[in-house]
């Protein structure tokens, strides 16, 4: 009976009563100490988890996923259940692209009013909305506006046009109005139109036209389609390729998203956007002008803050990551005193973070990567897998593997995968044996989103680096926010570490240990104003008043 009693109390988030833990494994350390409940997520401060819904979780056994099988899986994104921890207990969803296209991906929309058939039906999608605003979780929606399909009725009206234009005959736009929805012209552009002598724009490929958004009957066609959107429920959108609106043009793309957001505002108050301007942080940080979020490119992929930071190259090391913090912050406050910055480590156009580290250290590296990442103020987003160590480099449909449920071929639920993509081992186990490893990188995970739910300071606090706590192996960053107040020390290396409290005082009060992370079963301590941090860990410093 002693041995159910414990295998129960370490299955549960609160033991009492006196029982024995569990701390034969990390997971058990963390169960320990990470004891403060979750916190119900009414704002904008949430952790999202990046879905295409392709490669998720397929539901009717064609080998591709939808919206059912994505609904059927929403607990372990999030139960709904804050006395459990068995969940990821992620707030919020991005959905990549879910309306009808010719593509796997579906970057290039046909319908932005409809749900693509491989994914299901609009009675699907409510069904799938309703069942993750049940659980407290957000939804938003991949709004690719800055291109269509060619095979989209616009392009193909306004094509179908100038082809049956005489030679040098202008266009009329009274005869054909979706001319001006795209940027036609006889000078040479990035693509032909076959069979006449006008170009278009399409940078990324020739079946992706780009719109014009300067166009007032455009913006009126995507003030319908946010209608539509917002009027079934969801919470905010994505918007793709921001940079692009206007190649080249910073000024003329702020404007069209400040025009968005003022639009969206107007209808939906508390709508979250976040727009992908995949480029360094000083150009980045001029489209927070617009009122917008923006992903944060610069801490994320192969070579950005994070991965440097745990790899320690070159002049990146645990005091650089909290000095990256703050300038972070400014940069992004010039521009907007109230933005909401959106970090974020891999998405589905990066090769995966289990990549990046190839040492005997590398499982814990990929642990200590995920908590740099999430325990980041702002809205933070996870790209699906990556709470496992999934692999994916190289081709982009490689990026975008099935969701590894498990390892044995005939587990329901499984996806095939895009067509085009290359057969490959994944590095760490499948969720089912991870599941069940105390030391995984899943666990390690969920109990990174269970603190940073915990304490609001986490997501919502400007963060100050105690320069005097940190140096090229720990940093130790203090988070405000209103009258709460954490300490965050990280230990970024192999090694223990020390570090000296002695004297400092966290909402007025002596330190004591909120929550720990830990990627072994090694315990810090706390003890006479000294901290000792196992190797790769995290302890969350808190007063209780």
């Amino acid at each position: 009976m002693l041995l159910a009693a414990v295998l129960l109390c370490s299955a549960m988030t609160g033991c009492s009563g006196g029982e024995k833990e569990d701390t034969s494994t990390a997971l058990g350390i963390m169960r320990k100490y990470n004891k403060v409940q979750p916190q119900e997520i009414d704002d904008n401060y949430r952790s999202c988890y990046e879905v295409f819904v392709y490669s998720f979780y397929d539901s009717n056994g064609d080998g591709i996923g939808d919206l059912k099988g994505l609904t059927e899986r929403l607990d372990y994104i999030n139960d709904g259940d804050p006395s459990t921890d068995t969940d990821l207990g992620c707030t919020g969803i991005w959905l990549m692209p879910i309306m009808p296209s010719p593509s796997y991906h579906k970057y290039d929309v046909t319908d932005y009013m409809d749900i693509d058939p491989q994914y299901g039906t609009m009675e699907d999608f409510k069904t799938f909305l309703e069942a993750a605003h049940q659980r407290g979780i957000d939804v938003i929606i991949d709004f690719v506006m800055n291109h269509t399909s060619s095979d989209h009725p616009w392009f193909q009206k306004a094509s179908g046009y100038l082809r049956g234009l005489e030679a040098g005959e202008e266009p009329d736009l009274a005869a054909c109005p979706y001319v001006d929805y795209y940027n036609f012209s006889l000078e040479p552009s990035t693509c032909k139109l076959e069979g006449t002598e006008w170009y278009y724009e399409a940078p990324f490929w020739s079946g992706m036209p780009d719109l014009n958004l300067k166009s007032e009957a455009v913006r009126a066609e995507l003030e319908e389609i946010v209608d539509f959107w917002l009027e079934l429920g969801i919470d905010g959108f994505r918007l793709d390729a921001a940079k692009e609106f206007v190649s080249g043009a910073t000024e003329a793309n702020i404007e069209i998203l400040t025009w968005f957001n003022d639009m969206v505002k107007a209808k939906k108050s508390d709508a979250f956007i976040v727009a992908e301007v995949w480029t360094d942080l000083s150009t980045y940080s001029q489209y927070y002008a617009s009122g917008v979020s923006c992903f944060n490119f610069s801490f994320g992929n192969s070579d950005g803050v994070i991965p440097n930071t745990v790899k320690h190259i070159g002049n990146a090391n645990a005091s650089s990551y909290g000095k990256a913090i703050m300038k972070l912050q400014d940069a992004l406050s010039a521009y907007d005193p109230d933005y909401i910055d959106s970090p974020f480590y891999t998405n589905h156009d990066m090769g995966r973070a289990a990549g990046h580290y190839f040492n005997e250290y590398s499982a814990y590296q990929t642990k200590m990567a995920q908590a740099l990442n999430l325990l980041m103020s702002g809205s933070t987003f996870l790209y699906y897998g990556e709470e496992l160590g999934m692999k994916g480099s190289g081709k982009d449909e490689n990026k975008r593997a099935p969701m590894y449920w498990s390892d044995d071929a005939g587990y329901v639920g499984l996806c095939s995968g895009p067509a085009d993509m290359e057969d490959f081992d994944m590095k760490f186990p499948s969720f089912e044996d991870q599941k069940a490893d105390g030391d995984s990188i899943f666990w390690f995970v969920a109990q990174t989103i269970r603190l940073r739910n915990a304490y609001p300071a986490i997501a919502r606090g400007t963060a100050v680096l105690e320069e005097a706590l940190s140096n090229e192996n720990v940093c130790v960053l203090r988070k405000t926010w209103g009258e709460e107040e954490v300490l965050l020390a990280f230990n970024i290396s192999e090694a223990a570490q020390s570090v000296d409290l002695s004297g400092v005082t966290v909402s007025g009060g002596d330190p004591e240990i909120g929550g720990v992370l830990v990627t072994s079963a090694e315990e810090p301590v706390l003890e006479d104003g000294h901290l000792s941090m196992p190797m790769y860990s995290v302890v969350v410093l808190s007063h209780s008043k």
